[in-house]
């Protein structure tokens, strides 16, 4: 799917974006305004209903938060916190296997960062409160991940103790909203998880420090559910269980435990309204969290987001907060940033992280992931690739072209073999020797390559592509590409003066020369219109990367409205690997297929 920013011109700021917010920790900010006592005991405006969709809820008085996070303590109670004087091991106790002594492996974690909201704008130093668990007496223990990505830092509050201990992330899933921090410090007690079958009726307890408080809240209640749905907007989870032991904000990432208090689920959202809460069932959490224990991230750009929609043309994740490091961040991806698609799929059309999740969970780690970023602070559209190359301003030739001629149809008759409204895929070619690569429409099945010549001196190579190359070269009704790379010709001239040495106007009407927008690849292009009895297009694009080591020169003929599209896939999709001053072999343009 290609975007151009142009059809969000009149998308104001203040986007009518509806979030479904987690259990977990909320701006201090908020927590000041409102005061604890009036805070909602469920996510502020949309809820899951029993059959997983939304339903909107409104408190009275109660603004938009943001992501959920859970207030510390308001300013007027809690000083800041200061550093803490070396502390005795807690007793190494083993571990637990009662309900009574549960509390002291379930922890408060207070995680302190720098987020986006998208009605408050930047929260700086934002302090969130939500709960945990300890399953080994190293300190290792499991919360979600809504509750500790992208903090700076985590204090964590263990039972029995009057100082916060520090501690780190060893890992997240983003979609199964879980992660595994590792406390500083050894020989805590913990908590095991749950054996048996889970079944409908199981009686549970929810343990854990709701509404940001220090003091430790057990609530009853059993499982109603055993396979509920798991698509929120901040996760999409694959087995979730629904109980009715209450929860509210600040339960986020705490247990739901048996009688022996061994850990049936992790918590991680509720209704309240409905008495309806549901957990991360131990099924899914187990070979989840044994991964993140070693350092690995599961399904995970290294974002803290959530699925956002304005009910029209926009919709994907909303990011509060990067992970540094992380993949997205590698690629300059920002808090207040949304990602809009991920491999040509439109994220969050249903108000969810299904579509994200799903395909992060069909590729690997390291797999390269095109998407586009709507910077929402300053209305550019981006593209990159996770594990690839860095976001740049997006262009579309196909949304330019359409938007020039006033949204009607491109300058083409309709009766060539090839006109259709697009291509059905899409197929990488290559010259010879390999420097030269682009996809091109798998139609276009004619593909020769040879060198470039200017003045019968040879400057560089040149790869060419169309349905049939012989009509391309004689006609103006048969789409294709011309692509041609020089190390040299930077020596001796610009882009402008590549595009000034591209004259067709015995057969074509020259149309504009325009700027590209800003990139990796900067340039120019020429558009020429009517061109022959066909009366097509033609497009020059004349590009150089920033350190302006190469040339290249793209002629394309322009058939149909699915040539449109194909150039903004050529333009996305070439590349120029090893080029050399010097480095063609001497030859005209030969087939390759």
């Amino acid at each position: 799917m290609t975007f151009s920013f142009a059809r969000f011109r009149y998308l104001s700021i203040q986007l009518a974006i509806v979030f479904l917010l987690s259990i977990g920790a909320m701006p201090t900010a908020y927590a000041n305004e409102v005061g604890r006592e009036q805070l909602p005991s469920i996510s502020a405006q949309t809820a899951i209903t029993e059959t997983g969709a939304t339903t909107e809820t409104k408190e009275s008085g109660v603004k938009l938060p943001g992501f959920g996070r859970e207030p510390a303590a308001p300013a007027d109670e809690a000083a800041p916190t200061p550093t803490p004087a070396p502390t005795e091991e807690p007793a190494a106790l083993g571990p637990i296997d009662n309900l009574e002594d549960a509390q002291s492996a379930v922890i408060q974690i207070e995680a302190v960062g720098t987020f986006e909201d998208p009605e408050e704008g930047l929260i700086p130093n934002a302090a969130g409160r939500g709960s945990g668990f300890i399953i080994d007496p190293s300190g290792i223990a499991v919360t979600n991940n809504h509750v500790v990505t992208g903090a700076a830092f985590l204090k964590v509050f263990v039972a029995g103790e009057d100082e916060p201990r520090n501690a780190r992330v060893l890992g997240v899933s983003e979609c199964s909203d879980l992660a595994v921090i590792d406390i500083q410090g050894d020989g805590f007690p913990y908590l095991t998880w749950y054996k048996g079958t889970i079944k409908v009726g199981l009686d549970v307890y929810a343990a854990g420090f709701p509404l940001g408080d220090p003091e430790y809240t057990l609530t009853r209640g059993i499982v109603s559910k055993a396979q509920a749905n798991g698509d929120t907007s901040w996760a999409s989870v694959d087995s979730v269980l629904q109980h009715d032991a209450t929860i509210n904000r600040g339960n986020s990432g705490g247990p739901l435990i048996d009688a022996d208090g061994a850990v049936v689920a992790v918590n991680y959202a509720g209704n309240a309204s409905t008495n309806q809460y549901f957990a991360i069932s131990s099924v899914d959490a187990i070979p989840i969290v044994e991964n993140l224990m070693t350092g690995s991230d599961v399904n995970a750009l290294g974002i803290n987001g959530q699925a956002v929609s304005d009910g029209e043309q926009l919709s994907g994740i909303w990011v509060a907060s990067v992970k540094s490091g992380s993949p997205a961040d590698q690629i300059g991806i920002k808090s207040g940033d949304i990602i809009v698609t991920m491999e040509g799929v439109q994220l969050a059309t249903d108000g969810t992280m299904a579509d994200y999740c799903n395909i992060l969970r069909s590729h690997d780690a390291e797999d390269v992931l095109t998407v586009q970023v709507l910077r929402f602070d300053t209305k550019e559209m981006l593209e990159g690739q996770i594990n690839g190359r860095v976001l740049e301003q997006s262009f579309s030739f196909a949304d330019t072209l359409e938007e020039d001629n006033g949204g009607g149809e491109s300058n083409t008759d309709g009766n060539s073999e090839t006109s259709t409204t697009s291509y059905s895929d899409y197929t990488s070619v290559a010259d010879a020797t390999g420097v030269l690569s682009v996809e091109v429409p798998v139609e276009w099945t004619d593909v020769r390559d040879g060198n470039w010549t200017v003045d019968d001196q040879v400057v560089g190579l040149r790869l060419a592509a169309a349905p049939d190359l012989d009509a391309f070269f004689e006609s103006w009704s048969m789409p294709g590409v011309i692509f041609s790379a020089s190390a040299d010709l930077l020596k001796t001239t610009d882009e402008a003066g590549l595009l000034d040495s591209v004259d067709y106007s015995d057969s074509c009407t020259f149309g504009e020369r325009k700027e590209l927008p800003d990139g990796h690849f900067t340039g120019l292009y020429d558009r020429w219109e009517k061109c022959g009895d066909a009366e097509s297009s033609a497009l020059i694009v004349a590009v150089a990367p920033q350190e302006r080591t190469f040339v290249v020169l793209i002629e394309m003929q322009v058939v149909s409205d699915a040539d449109l599209e194909a150039v903004d896939h050529i333009l996305d999709s070439f590349v120029v690997d090893g080029l050399r001053s010097s480095a063609a072999q001497d030859g005209d343009l030969t087939s390759v297929v």
